[in-house]
């Protein structure tokens, strides 16, 4: 690979004759693309509580968070992240930091009052045309609609919907207008199929919550394959540390116990065993965590999804391609990362090893380029 500046011009196999006075570096290892987080929430600090204490934060803390989330996962290889939820648009001011991964962003979510993250200040009262409008006017790069509830935010219904298809298909047509993709945060049925309905171009969690249990058929895998939205299961916990979780509180306990769930850990196994279906499915997938939402979900855990999806039956190869190529298309980045090719975007991570045999290795990163700028690894 050739680096010049911020790009990569030039990307050869064999014997390559150099210029004089280029500085070269040799590694005996795996080269790949910087990985996405297509799902993170820089204004948290993965701490218990710690996005719902953004609420109460002076925008001077909030953005001392987000440049502590953002070197996190620089350091773990991390190029690019897709910021599905901050506060006061904090995030937008931090999109091409040197030497920090690029942000897409999408400012505060939009929620109904009360709803879901509400203490992010995204709450839509009225025509939700308008808060579209809004955001669009700050210069957002997607926008994020809460369509169902969450476990965040106690009180909310996480079998139930927050917006009907009507309000979620105006704020898809106010943002195609503005040339903006929508995702939808839905753990519910309910929330997943209005969200279908509406025309979103991507699903985080796609939990399947129903009052009958997990209810994620055939049929609707196909219907989302069909419509070619993006999934994105927000795996990548330290699985390590689920047995130091918490005891739930009552109302996420009783949903558990309702679901025959015992721990959250039997949860997590069956979200790895999804992956098996939505390939099988032909759904497309992306890698993401909903980093800074709490200890297990770090920033920088970006290499845990791609190791998760493997465990779930996904070549390594096709992974990493969740993880990279596929990713920069779901962001809107096709053409600049996400590949190691003549005119793209110096996005490199560097891991010892052959990842096809280890895919493990990604926790190492040996070296890491952000748009040519090396990144200092502890």
């Amino acid at each position: 690979m050739l680096i010049d500046g911020d790009r990569l011009v030039g990307v050869e196999t064999g014997r390559v004759d150099l210029p004089e006075g280029v500085e070269v570096t040799t590694y005996d290892g795996t080269v790949l693309p910087g990985l996405f987080d297509c799902h993170t929430h820089l204004v948290a600090n993965a701490t218990f509580g710690g996005l719902e204490n953004v609420g109460t934060m002076t925008d001077e803390s909030i953005d001392t968070v987000i440049g502590d989330s953002l070197a996190a996962h620089a350091v773990a290889g991390v190029t690019t992240v897709r910021d599905l939820g901050d506060r006061h648009f904090r995030t937008l001011a931090f999109r091409q930091r040197p030497g920090l991964p690029r942000v897409v962003a999408a400012g505060p979510p939009l929620t109904t009052p009360g709803g879901h993250c509400h203490f992010l200040g995204g709450e839509v009262e009225g025509d939700p045309r308008a808060a579209v409008a809004e955001h669009v006017a700050r210069g957002v790069d997607v926008v994020k609609v809460m369509a169902s509830g969450g476990f965040a935010t106690p009180g909310t219904d996480q079998l139930g919907a927050q917006f009907t298809v009507g309000e979620l298909a105006a704020i898809v047509g106010q943002a195609d207008e503005a040339g903006l993709p929508v995702v939808a945060h839905a753990h519910s049925l309910a929330g997943m199929l209005n969200a279908l309905a509406a025309g979103v171009d991507g699903i985080e969690h796609f939990s399947g919550l129903s009052s009958e249990g997990v209810q994620i058929s055939d049929d609707l895998l196909d219907d989302v394959a069909r419509r070619g939205v993006y999934v994105d299961l927000t795996t990548g916990n330290d699985r390590s540390l689920h047995a130091l979780m918490p005891a739930p509180p009552p109302p996420v306990a009783a949903l558990m116990a309702r679901f025959g769930v015992a721990s959250f850990d039997d949860f997590y196994v069956m979200r790895i065993a999804l992956y098996t279906r939505l390939r099988e499915h032909g759904v497309p997938v992306i890698a993401g965590v909903d980093s800074g939402m709490g200890p297990t979900k770090r920033h920088g855990n970006a290499w845990r999804v791609v190791s998760d999806q493997v465990e779930g039956g996904y070549p390594v190869a096709e992974a990493l391609a969740n993880a990279t190529s596929l990713a920069a298309q779901a962001c809107g980045l096709a053409g600049e990362t996400g590949r190691l090719a003549t005119g793209y975007a110096a996005d490199v991570l560097v891991v010892d090893g052959d990842l096809s045999q280890d895919v493990t290795m990604l926790s190492s990163p040996r070296d890491v380029f952000i748009r040519g700028t090396r990144v200092q690894l502890p």
